[in-house]
């Protein structure tokens, strides 16, 4: 018969041999969530962008361990070094989220990037020659017509001042058009 004490003491075994099981929910999802509630409930846009930051990168590595489950499953140090990224994401001494949104997410994706303003279809039959731009703009008027084609070439003029250095890095995001 065993005693009282090797009940406690198994089961400060088992957590203590899966703590990265039980803490990564605490860390990765609980408080994330609390202090996103919060954030949201205050006027600094800092805490809006530490936590949509965090629920990025939390995404992002979610989809990374889904895709290379059979991988991730072979390094055993793995949930560990989860949890330790999590914590330095999470945790306001670190601002983690916010550090990884400054030096590698802002700079991507608010630097001015070309975009092709042209709605170009794809054509149904993959092996047939790809539209030219002067197809595109007649098949854009044909199916939403030339008030249409105007105007979108208007707003593009309306939002856009020319000078050398901006011309060949042209953005245009129609908010309106849909698929």
């Amino acid at each position: 018969m065993r005693g009282g004490g090797s009940g406690a003491g198994s089961l400060v075994k088992v957590l203590a041999n899966n703590f990265d099981v039980l803490a990564w929910p605490v860390v990765s999802l609980v408080y994330p969530l609390y202090a996103s509630i919060r954030a949201i409930e205050t006027k600094s846009p800092v805490d809006d962008q530490q936590w949509l930051t965090y629920w990025i990168l939390y995404s992002m590595i979610t989809l990374f361990e889904l895709t290379f489950a059979k991988i991730i499953e072979w390094i055993p140090i793995w949930s560990y070094a989860k949890l330790i990224l999590t914590c330095w994401l999470v945790m306001p001494y670190f601002n983690g989220a916010a550090y990884v949104y400054e030096h590698f997410v802002r700079p991507t994706f608010v630097n001015r990037q070309p975009v092709n303003i042209w709605y170009v279809p794809r054509k149904k039959d993959v092996f047939s020659k790809p539209d030219d731009i002067l197809t595109a703009a007649e098949k854009y008027i044909q199916e939403h017509g030339t008030e249409e084609f105007e105007k979108m070439i208007h707003r593009t003029d309306k939002n856009t001042t020319y000078s050398s250095n901006d011309y060949n890095n042209y953005s245009y995001y129609d908010d309106d058009y849909r698929y």
